[in-house]
């Protein structure tokens, strides 16, 4: 044995088995950019060990900011797999310290933690090389408040649904064109991607990639299963790549995140 082992011994280790259910998750820093108003944005996703399970964590012990306030915005609802840059957590320009997200799952407790150290600075707001920068969302009409980047924009109001009744969700979203990667003589890439975000029940959605008209609208359908608050999120993701390629991670431009409250009654 030790003869082999000066020797360059081959070791070989069985592959992590697929676990469809039954697995924690892990919050992830993705890192932090500057905002225009002089703020800064620290940005979080998660990575669900479970290849088909989603999971429900309410804010609370189980899922929790600290110190102060334990909700900053996070997720209830966990995709499976590695989610990249779901949400972010304004901080001022001077905030010093740690801010960290804790998980715990299947009884596993995971934390990780928030900073604003210089070599964690990344660019979610203009792709440098390029130009490049994120879609810009609006809820309510076409002039209402627009938001970039993966803090991205809040509605100002709820929705209203009523249980195992569809309700009409709308977007509107716009790109600046610049291609990232692309040939001139190639379409620009472009779109948008629904999710439950958090909420009592399971969503169902008429289409999760609703396409925008010229105005830059786009609507969809959800059906909700429970009565109670639910936010959905809408991803808008542009020639930096589709949904997959965001969450392969590695580059954090150019997406918007959108977060859509809706109240839903018996």
């Amino acid at each position: 044995m030790a003869a082999a082992g000066a020797a360059g011994q081959d070791v070989r280790l069985d592959a992590p088995i697929p676990h469809v259910r039954g697995q924690s998750v892990s919050p992830s820093f993705e890192g932090w950019y500057r905002n225009p108003d002089g703020t800064r944005s620290l940005v979080f996703g998660y990575f669900n060990r479970n290849y088909d399970e989603h999971l429900d964590i309410p804010v609370g012990p189980d899922n929790r900011f600290e110190p102060g306030t334990a909700d900053r915005g996070q997720p209830t609802h966990f995709l499976p797999r590695r989610q990249t840059g779901m949400f972010a957590v304004v901080v001022p320009a001077d905030f010093e310290g740690r801010l960290t997200w804790s998980l715990t799952a299947y009884g596993e407790t995971i934390a990780i933690p928030g900073h604003l150290r210089p070599e964690w600075e990344i660019d979610a707001l203009q792709e440098v090389t390029s130009g490049n920068t994120p879609p810009v969302v609006r809820f309510g009409s076409a002039d209402g408040e627009p938001g970039q980047g993966q803090y991205g924009v809040r509605s100002g109001s709820a929705v209203r649904a009523v249980v195992s009744e569809p309700a009409q969700i709308a977007v509107w979203a716009i790109d600046d064109g610049v291609r990232k990667r692309r040939a001139a003589d190639r379409p620009n890439q472009f779109g948008l991607v629904w999710s439950k975000y958090r909420g009592p029940g399971a969503v169902a959605f008429e289409t999760t990639s609703p396409e925008t008209d010229d105005a830059g609208k786009a609507v969809t359908t959800a059906t909700f299963d429970a009565p109670g608050r639910y936010v959905l999120r809408v991803l808008a993701w542009d020639d930096s790549g589709g949904q997959a390629a965001i969450m392969a991670g590695g580059f954090f431009c150019c997406w918007t995140n959108g977060y859509l409250t809706v109240d839903v009654e018996e």
